[in-house]
């Protein structure tokens, strides 16, 4: 599977649990090693470049990402890990909301988490420094200055104020100036502010924590020179984190969360080894997680039959499955909250026209790719017509019944062609070509759109997800993977300068900021529906479908439950054991 760490095509509410997540009892020690698709790329998973599913959940092990006051389960409920800290709603008007971290949480070189982490978290989340004036068309800065840019963007993260901070250090208190619907999801841990603090020239975290109190809101109207150590600082966020081989600099490898990446090996491997000082809910029994770069799903499914890894997650296929339920392994099924979809990019001068647009995306055999790649799993799978909701979801057919799905839902070659009026469009595709599903995708839309005189070239690459933000490409083939709950996904691809609009499609700029803050529910689903049928009327590109998903789990490995969000495997981490079984 080719998905996006971090990007969710969801609405789903968050529900709560206040609980401390519980560890295993069985015994302790061990190594899980698990196969995944892609290779490590980024030690900082939010980023635009950097979003990557790998990353991710490298990023959920180390605390990076998605792990620390909070996580979500197999239910999508949100859970709180009180071990680590606590983080509770204080008032509704003002939404107010409180954060106190344990005294004794340290990062994995023993050095005190503190509330100048969490003043740096909110920092880089809120985009609360920003003056900067983006061009609609490109995301690109016109004016002013961008400090930091996390890939699920700002909107909603309060910007009004500086934080509150406690006289101890252990606590922030944020108060919003609007209500944020996904208040409840946002960690204001992330990367450590005394190597920050060091990266940008300053001696400590109190010092950059200094840095950040005495600098005034940005302001796009009346933008300031920036500040050359904020810019550093933002600019070894952005990019410092992005590597090619094990880094010799270990500040890249601090953590707060259970593991940090004690050896890497490109293409093959990587190792994460136990934080000793960490002091969370999520507390392993095991001593080791390794990943085994393994594309191809068979070679997986060879792998674990052969006991060189524990646990797979690959791409699902009716040929996966009988191979693995030949093998002794425990086999686990579901849904993704996943999807497979095509993006016109509206950078491309081919596609400024509404009308190749709209012939392209005639020629789409979009029923054709589902039976060929899921149906034999799924027999009940449909092609999906939504791109925001999944067909399990409740607001699901309400909004394909408004969106004008409808309009391609069959092939159309003679409207194609119509549209065209004797032009022959060159559109150059990017996708995964160490992907079969990418590739089996981009074939069949080749072939069908030839049909109707595109010219199509393959600008396919195994480094597709660095390319993808470049936007070199007229049209895009990949996946999107979400947490499974919040709303955070749709400011993030529907946004200018959204970390996840890669495609350049601005039009819904207004209504998806305004999901951040719009807490009633049936107000929400109208402002999603309303983006749902624009990206059909403007020829965004369509959704293939959704993605089934499979673990399969070694006879040793205890603990293991099937998740079909980003976090896979790895979401209940704490709760895998290794046992004598064989």
């Amino acid at each position: 599977m080719v998905a996006v760490a971090g990007v969710a095509a969801l609405a789903l509410s968050a529900c709560t649990t206040s609980a401390s997540p519980s560890g295993s009892t069985a015994s302790k020690g061990g190594t899980v090693t698990v196969a995944v698709v892609n290779d490590l790329t980024s030690l900082n998973s939010q980023t635009p470049q950097g979003n990557v599913d790998t990353n991710g959940q490298v990023g959920y092990l180390d605390g990076s990402y998605g792990s620390g006051f909070q996580y979500i389960d197999d239910n999508f409920k949100i859970v709180h890990d009180n071990t680590f800290g606590k983080f509770e709603k204080t008032s509704d008007d003002p939404l107010t909301v409180k954060y106190t971290l344990n005294k004794a949480d340290k990062w994995s070189d023993g050095q005190p988490i503190t509330a100048d982490d969490m003043v740096l978290g909110w920092a880089m989340q809120s985009g609360y420094y920003d003056s900067a004036t983006l061009d609609q068309n490109t995301g690109k800065v016109l004016k002013g200055t961008q400090y930091f840019t996390p890939a699920a963007g700002t909107a909603g993260i309060d910007q009004t104020a500086y934080p509150e901070v406690s006289d101890d250090n252990q606590t922030i208190t944020l108060k919003y100036a609007k209500p944020f619907v996904d208040w409840e999801l946002f960690n204001p841990i992330a990367q450590p502010a005394h190597i920050v603090a060091k990266k940008a020239g300053l001696s400590s975290a109190a010092d950059l924590t200094k840095l950040l109190k005495g600098l005034p809101k940005g302001d796009k109207a009346a933008p300031a020179a920036p500040d050359a150590t904020l810019k550093k600082a933002a600019d070894f966020v952005n990019t410092g984190y992005d590597i090619t081989a094990y880094p010799t600099d270990k500040d890249l490898v601090v953590s707060s969360g259970a593991f940090y990446v004690s050896a890497w090996t490109p293409g093959q491997s990587i190792t994460m080894s136990q934080n000793k000082y960490y002091n969370g809910g999520m507390k392993p029994n095991v001593d080791k997680i390794v990943f085994r770069i393994i594309p191809d799903a068979n070679a997986q499914v060879t792998a674990l039959q052969n006991g060189e890894v524990d646990i797979i997650n690959p791409q699902a296929s009716a040929d996966t499955l009988t191979a693995l339920k030949q093998t002794s392994a425990k086999v686990l099924t579901g849904d993704q909250v996943s999807y497979d979809h095509l993006d016109l990019n509206f950078g491309s001068k081919v596609f400024a026209d509404a009308k190749v647009r709209e012939a392209f995306l005639k020629t789409i055999p979009r029923q054709q790719i589902l039976d060929s790649i899921v149906t034999p799993v799924n027999p009940k799978a449909e092609v999906l017509n939504s791109q925001i909701w999944l067909p399990s979801q409740s607001d699901y057919k309400a909004s394909v019944e408004q969106n004008g799905s409808d309009k391609y839902s069959k092939v159309d070659i003679d409207g194609a062609k119509t549209l065209l009026a004797g032009a022959t469009p060159t559109i150059r595709i990017l996708y995964n070509t160490n992907n079969p599903n990418r590739v089996d995708e981009f074939q069949a839309i080749q072939a069908s759109a030839s049909k109707a005189g595109f010219k199509i070239v393959d600008a396919g690459s195994p480094d597709w997800s660095t390319l993808l933000p470049g936007g070199n490409y007229d049209a895009s083939l990949f996946g999107w993977i979400s947490p499974g709950a919040g709303t955070s996904q749709i400011p993030q691809l529907f946004t200018t300068g959204g970390g996840g609009n890669y495609n350049r499609y601005n039009a819904m700029n207004d209504v998806a900021v305004q999901t951040q803050t719009t807490v009633d529910k049936s107000e929400l689903v109208k402002l999603e529906q309303q983006i749902d049928k624009a990206t059909f009327s403007d020829g965004y590109g369509l959704p293939l479908f959704q993605l089934p998903g499979v673990f399969g789990v070694n006879a040793r490995i205890d603990g293991a439950k099937y998740m079909g969000n980003q976090t896979g495997p790895f979401w209940n981490f704490w709760e895998w054991s290794v046992s004598s079984k064989k």
